[in-house]
């Protein structure tokens, strides 16, 4: 238990430190972008590229409706997944596919995927960074939700 405490923290630290000075290559794109995808790899201690990640919306009748595709950058990174106009309240799916990031690496995971649900903008309209701490045993997400930036 004290070893997810300890990632978990670990974690937020990262999440809260890329925040406040997010790297060069984004540019102004983070103050625009709505929903963006971070994903740390545990094992090797950095960020993990080229992990495929699908989003997903909930419809009416409780299927999971397409919304958005990409893979991550060298930073380990999704932006411009979606804009403000598409991404309104509901209920989202994001997928990790962790087990070809780990064949990819030759190892064997215990997942197929990893896969974080929550609502958006149900508080007013916000932007939402997801972030993933991968290993192949395990992982952990956490997400940090603030106002959009003028």
């Amino acid at each position: 238990m004290a070893f997810h405490s300890v990632l978990f923290v670990f974690l937020a630290g990262l999440v809260f430190s890329s925040e406040a000075a997010p790297l060069v290559s984004h540019g102004s794109v983070d103050s625009k972008c709505p929903l963006m995808v971070k994903v740390l790899d545990a094992v090797r201690g950095s960020p993990a590229a080229n992990v495929a990640v699908k989003v997903f919306k909930k419809a009416a009748d409780g299927s999971w409706q397409d919304f958005a595709t990409g893979k991550t950058t060298e930073y380990g990174e999704i932006h411009e997944l979606t804009t403000e106009e598409q991404f309104l309240e509901g209920v989202y799916r994001i997928e990790f596919d962790t087990r070809s990031y780990w064949k990819g690496l030759g190892l064997s995971p215990f997942h197929e995927y990893a896969d974080v649900v929550f609502t958006a903008n149900d508080s007013g309209h916000r932007h939402y960074t997801i972030a993933a701490l991968l290993s192949p045993y395990s992982y952990s997400t956490t997400a940090v939700v603030s106002d959009p930036q003028e």
